[in-house]
């Protein structure tokens, strides 16, 4: 039998953009065991001749798929021009898959890198590692500069590639400045006109030089609805910006007004799709830089302090269930209640919570819209209450016809207000304490973890034996 791989099985077929589909097809999968087993035989030669034609697109999707230890040992072989994929990747993998990385070939790969991709690869890496590689870089300088700034600012996500030209030049000039330097650009965007200090004036759209007369002066083209950011701004913010503005690369600008970055769109779409990933971390009772490739250790000291805050939350909950001990000594059909209430408190809350962090990401809720938000989420949780109660009565007086217990009508009726209350409150307070936070300058989206569900846990099971006891005991 011939296990000799063939050329079909050696390359990668597209299903979507950029070759990368959730769900390999039957031939990707068979591509990606194959690699797997050339790596982990050591066939270097064949791996190395079969990828010498593929896309980057394509070698992207076979890293991302590949296991991390086959993908370690993939990068390694793949020559210098090829290694520059990397800047490609989503941030998280692209660390790990650089983990034992050699320095010889980490330089190689990171010079590959934009700069300022390098220098948030190089802030992820142990301090000495960075110190010892830092000296070895081509783009030294640039880094350098990129690392000056804060973490999670414009600038340390800029990049300082750009074409400005004077307002008195004419489109064929600026044509000609944009050949010049289209090894470096590599991707353009605009074209900025900047007066002798260097400030924007305005901008070119590609279609702007395309369209206008080879003499016309470009001042009398130019766009001067372009929006700027400083080198400080918070990269949040100048995704919502770019986001609400609809802009597809944002200029940043030093304090004295002079053009020195922009950022691409590249940037902005990794910048949401990190914030995404934290936000969802957050949500979920998870440190917001959780990794998926983090040791045991990592993994308990990130997650032990909120599942030991979810264990007291949980602890009080059962101090209040103590608490009326009576009551349900009285009644023992009461109990069957109590996961009724705190399953409505936990999903009704945790809804609203999420509705008010997606609106605080983007920009379309803020503290002004507090007594808005809260009238709107009151009405829904009303009606959407009201139906949940309704529902409950049917339900307990349908069993009421099967089991025994004291005055059925009465039980029905009193837990469908508890209930009613307990999702109105919970609304109250998903829709709120994320506002809150972030006036307060905390993540909001602290707001739909253990939080919400512990606080709503004990206020919902208080509401409820408060009612039961004031109504129908």
């Amino acid at each position: 039998m011939n296990n000799t791989p063939t050329g079909a099985t050696l390359r990668w077929r597209p299903t979507g953009e950029a070759g990368i589909s959730d769900d390999l097809d039957e031939h990707n999968r068979g591509v990606v065991e194959t690699f797997s087993q050339l790596i982990k035989a050591g066939d270097r030669e064949t791996v190395t001749q079969a990828l010498r034609r593929w896309p980057p697109a394509h070698l992207v999707a076979l890293l991302v798929y590949l296991p991390l230890k086959r993908a370690r040992a993939l990068l390694d072989w793949l020559d210098p021009v090829q290694a520059k994929i990397v800047a490609e990747l989503n941030p998280s993998f692209r660390d790990a898959l650089l983990e034992d990385v050699t320095l010889r070939r980490l330089a190689e790969v990171l010079d590959g890198m934009e700069p300022e991709d390098a220098a948030d690869t190089l802030a992820n890496l142990p301090a000495e590692v960075a110190g010892e590689l830092l000296p070895r870089l081509r783009n030294r300088q640039e880094i350098e500069v990129s690392r000056a700034y804060e973490d999670d600012s414009a600038g340390s996500i800029m990049s300082r590639k750009f074409v400005a030209v004077p307002p008195e030049w004419t489109v064929a000039q600026a044509t000609h400045e944009i050949r010049a330097n289209a090894k470096a650009i590599e991707k353009l965007y605009a074209v900025y006109i900047v007066d002798a200090a260097h400030r924007p004036l305005g901008y070119l759209r590609l279609r702007d030089l395309l369209l206008s007369p080879k003499e016309a002066p470009v001042r009398d083209i130019m766009s001067t609805d372009f929006v700027a950011v400083g080198p400080n701004t918070d990269r949040e913010d100048v995704a919502k910006l770019a986001d609400h503005y609809e802009l597809s690369v944002v200029p940043v600008v030093d304090r004295d007004g002079r053009l020195i970055g922009r950022i691409t769109p590249k940037q902005l779409r990794r910048v949401l799709r990190e914030e995404a990933e934290e936000d969802l971390n957050l949500m979920s009772g998870l440190p917001a830089d959780t990794r998926p490739d983090e040791s045991i250790r990592r993994i308990v000291r990130g997650r032990a302090p909120w599942l030991l805050i979810g264990l007291f939350g949980a602890s009080l909950s059962a101090a209040v269930v103590g608490a009326f001990e009576d009551q349900l000594a009285r009644a023992a059909i009461l109990a069957s209640f109590i996961p009724i209430v705190m399953s409505m408190a936990g999903n009704a809350g945790i809804q609203a919570a999420t509705v008010a962090v997606q609106g605080l990401s983007t920009g379309a809720v803020t503290f002004g819209d507090l007594g808005w938000r809260l009238t709107k989420e009151l009405s829904a949780a009303l009606a959407n209450g009201a139906i949940a109660a309704a529902v409950l009565i049917a339900m307990v007086l349908a069993v009421s016809q099967f089991a025994d217990f004291e005055a059925p009508l009465l039980l029905a009726l009193t837990a469908s207000l508890a209930l009613l209350c307990v999702v109105v409150v919970a609304v109250s307070v998903g829709a709120t304490i994320p506002i809150l936070l972030d006036r307060l300058g905390i993540d909001p989206a602290m707001a739909t973890g253990v939080f919400i569900t512990t606080g709503n846990d004990i206020l919902s099971v208080m509401i409820f034996f408060l009612l039961i006891n004031a109504l129908y005991l």
